[in-house]
């Protein structure tokens, strides 16, 4: 199967929001412990800008429907909020969970990749769990490499899970 994606609008923000609170459950993608609303992101989801630190949302690229189905998103995030860091963004890839391994993580961070250049990104990043084997490994296939190892700094229903913070540059 083959994909595209397009720049979010605010109507797709409840698929965004429950695509994002469908990984809560597994413990291994987010630190929230608990569903977020559609409101409560809706700052976020102004934050992302096209010029700047697009919202992506991934759809099949032969779904020719008159809404397709989103299967997925990627944003670029700000790295410290500091102007010194403008050409550093984190990048998060969430998938549909029907969706999930048939290649669209491979497609977003190939794109997210590519397109950084353009809105002066030279530095891509990558946060996620020590025991997310799968996001580990679709990131270092990617040439990412371990830049620091944060050891039981979240604490999950009483474990204390391991952040890796992963980089790239790609300008």
């Amino acid at each position: 199967m083959s994909y595209r994606h397009r720049i979010a609008t605010l109507n797709d923000l409840p698929t965004i929001v429950a695509i994002y609170n469908s990984t809560i459950a597994s413990r291994e993608v987010t630190a929230d412990t608990e569903p977020v609303s559609v409101e409560s992101r809706l700052a976020w989801f102004h934050e992302h800008t096209p010029e700047r630190r697009p919202l992506w949302v991934i759809e099949g690229a032969d779904d020719n429907s008159a809404a397709p189905a989103i299967l997925g998103w990627i944003s670029y995030s700000n790295f410290y909020g500091r102007p010194a860091y403008s050409g550093t963004a984190e990048v998060s890839i969430y998938i549909a969970e029907e969706a999930r391994g048939k290649g669209i993580g491979r497609y977003a961070l190939q794109e997210a990749i590519d397109f950084a250049p353009s809105i002066n990104v030279h530095t891509l990043l990558g946060f996620i769990f020590g025991h997310n084997q799968p996001s580990l490994g679709l990131f270092s296939r990617f040439g990412f490499e371990t830049w620091a190892n944060l050891p039981k700094v979240a604490n999950l229903d009483g474990i204390e899970r391991d952040l890796i913070i992963l980089g790239k540059r790609v300008a």
